[in-house]
């Protein structure tokens, strides 16, 4: 029974607000949560858990409960209490009976009343290095490769929550372990989600002004070697961004684009020129999260027919093909953990040459997988052939991808 069960069907006497907030914190941290959700439905407080990338159901609550939950965060988090009419963010640190974890805060009003969503951070459970993410030996190499080079711009993309952040942190890690006190690294994030050993990190505020473009352009006169930007979000930031790559800076940021290739083509559509992208990006890795099948229940099994049609035919034959049947250790989801799907796009001169020409995102990806670029869908399925996920998995993911 979950933490906030036992609480309710304890709570005789009436319910303790602080207490029930403690309790879905509780629940949320056993699962391993990386969001929790208290949203007003129909008839009910709804509250789900995102564990492993998928919203999972935790309790429904009373929703003449909402206002005083949303009290409790705000002033968990130092907000206006009385303001239900605006959005609102803000930041706790838990104590020890929460385990210490971090939450970000975003209250957003609806026609129901005031959605609730927290990203839970735990500062004891994350490790940036590179060797831990699991990424495949080939592609690790090929990244610690770009990694030591002085100057251009390493790329990462991919949507929300596909670990371009946990990637980025750990690129800046593996060079400060390698290169220790002699190497300047700077940031600029929004938020700075972990403080990082031996790195100046600075959060950007646009209320008053301080966007990524004005961080940018002054922390390059803090004389740094390695610039993160959180997010290239428009034409003026990825000027400077540019820039700085060709000027002697090695710049990594994260960009929107369904594919590794695509990043050139947004980058274009910014008022880029493309001979400026040919000679500054050293390359592009695109990066999704797929569901690790529960080693703990995992047995074979052989998918459907309709399926087993995305699988080349000559590969079938070797494929190990695993899935969960639903365990205690993975909730009984038959999936425990996630592991990364990436595409490593290495830029060389022929694929220079096609930038040079605006091709097409289509006809970029087809010069990248002839220089030897394995697709982001190609090792999603290396992975399911492995058992290591499944069909299922990889084509809920990877779905638009292959259109």
């Amino acid at each position: 029974m979950s933490f906030t069960s036992h609480y309710l069907e304890s709570a005789r006497d009436g319910i303790e607000i602080s207490v029930l907030v403690n309790c879905l914190l509780q629940d949320a941290i056993r699962l391993g949560a990386s969001d929790l959700h208290i949203e007003p439905w129909e008839e009910s407080l709804a509250v789900r858990a995102r564990v492993n990338g998928v919203l999972t159901e935790l309790v429904h609550l009373p929703l003449n409960l909402l206002e005083k939950i949303s009290a409790r965060f705000k002033v968990m988090a130092n907000l206006v209490t009385y303001q239900a009419g605006l959005p609102q963010d803000g930041k706790i640190v838990c104590g020890p009976e929460l385990d210490h974890v971090q939450l970000r805060v975003s209250i957003f009003p609806t026609t129901r009343g005031e959605k609730i969503v927290l990203r839970i951070f735990d500062p004891h459970d994350r490790r940036f290095d590179l060797d831990d993410l699991g990424f495949d030996p080939d592609t690790l190499q090929g990244l610690k490769r770009l990694l030591r080079r002085t100057s251009g711009l390493l790329l990462f993309t991919g949507p929300t929550g596909s670990g371009k952040t946990t990637a980025m942190y750990s690129a800046l890690c593996h060079i400060v372990q390698r290169d220790g006190s002699a190497v300047s690294i700077s940031t600029v994030e929004d938020p700075v989600e972990f403080n990082l050993p031996r790195v100046s990190q600075t959060q950007i505020n646009p209320a008053q002004d301080f966007t990524y473009a004005v961080a940018l352009r002054s922390i390059l006169r803090q004389d740094p070697q390695v610039i993160m930007v959180g997010e290239i979000r428009d034409a003026e930031t990825a000027a400077i961004a540019v820039q700085a790559g060709l000027t002697g800076h090695l710049v990594i940021s994260t960009i929107h684009a369904g594919v590794s290739a695509g990043a050139f083509t947004r980058l274009i559509n910014m008022e880029i020129e493309p001979f400026l992208l040919a000679s500054s990006v050293l390359g592009v890795m695109g990066l999704r999260l797929v569901r690790r099948v529960c080693p703990q229940c995992a047995h074979p099994y052989e998918p459907e027919p309709s399926l087993l049609k995305v699988v080349p035919e000559d590969w079938i034959p070797r494929a190990r093909f695993r899935r969960g049947v639903g365990c205690e250790h993975c909730a009984h989801t038959g999936y425990a953990g996630r592991m990364p799907v990436c595409e490593l796009l290495v830029v060389n001169e022929p694929f220079r040459e096609a930038v040079l020409k605006r091709m097409p995102t289509s006809a970029l990806e087809e010069i990248a997988i002839q220089n030897g670029m394995r697709t982001l869908w190609q090792n999603a399925l290396h992975a399911a052939l492995r058992g290591e996920t499944t069909l299922e998995e990889i084509i809920r993911i990877l779905a638009a991808s292959m259109l």
